[in-house]
């Protein structure tokens, strides 16, 4: 049974470097089997992880559409699987799915289904699952029938922050899909700085301090394997991501 981990937030919070940052802790606490998606169309997961695929599973869909997807004249679900497989990005210890641009205004109801059952499948077949979804969450609400195990929604701790946490929050308990557990994650906090009102209404599970280093790792390109494990940033969200998960503390060799 894999566990899935949904990571939301608007643009700019830092949900991307967090994403990262779990796929990273994850490999490296587990040594399971991670794999990442990324369901922002504006795709930064795989510059974080040093990644990229060929393509993406929108290109996929579009020619599965316009009935240009090799083989499938012969058989349309297995041609669809082989090139979804295929756009999958495969690095040590994570593979990387980007689902790229949202839909038109055509019906992708056949599809959908198709990439649905695909997603749902390939799912179990990880340990960890880790989306790193736009502020909507459309592709976690179109793209998969299971559970979604925890919901993290990355926010920094100013006035807009709040109120956008509470809209995402909002939005992601009316998904036609169960959210086990969610909640806020303070992203960019100043030490010694109290959260910003309103923030106590809200579900919090931790905070992530603000890291200069992080930051202008993320603005030059360098992934989050890069960073040194004594990050502040990068340490917290370990920490979080034992608590919530129950994962036992690393330790240093």
């Amino acid at each position: 049974m894999s566990v899935s981990i949904a990571i939301a937030g608007k643009g700019g919070c830092g949900k991307t470097t967090i994403s990262a940052m779990l796929v990273r802790h994850l490999i490296e606490r587990t040594g399971r089997g991670v794999l990442a998606v990324d369901a922002d169309p504006n795709a930064c997961l795989g510059l974080a992880l040093g990644v990229q695929p060929e393509t993406t599973v929108a290109e996929v869909r579009d020619a599965t559409l316009a009935g240009k997807l090799p083989g499938a004249e012969a058989n349309r679900e297995r041609a669809f699987e082989y090139a979804i497989h295929h756009a999958m990005a495969e690095s040590k210890g994570f593979d990387l799915l980007v689902m790229g641009q949202p839909e038109g205004p055509k019906c992708y109801c056949a599809v959908n289904n198709l990439l649905r059952r695909y997603l749902d499948q390939a799912g179990e077949e990880y340990r960890y699952v880790v989306v790193d979804n736009e502020a909507g969450m459309e592709h976690l609400s179109r793209r998969t029938t299971n559970a979604v195990n925890h919901l993290w929604i990355i926010a920094e701790p100013t006035p807009v922050g709040v109120l956008t946490a509470k809209r995402i929050l909002g939005l992601s308990e009316r998904l036609p899909i169960v959210v086990q557990q969610r909640g806020v994650v303070w992203n960019k906090v100043t030490e010694g700085v109290p959260l910003p009102p309103g923030a106590e209404d809200l579900p919090t599970l931790g905070r992530v301090p603000l890291d200069p280093v992080v930051l202008e790792a993320s603005q030059f390109g360098a992934t989050v394997f890069e960073l040194d494990a004594a990050r502040p940033a990068l340490a917290a969200v370990g920490a979080l991501l034992a608590e919530q998960l129950g994962l036992a503390p690393k330790t240093n060799p």
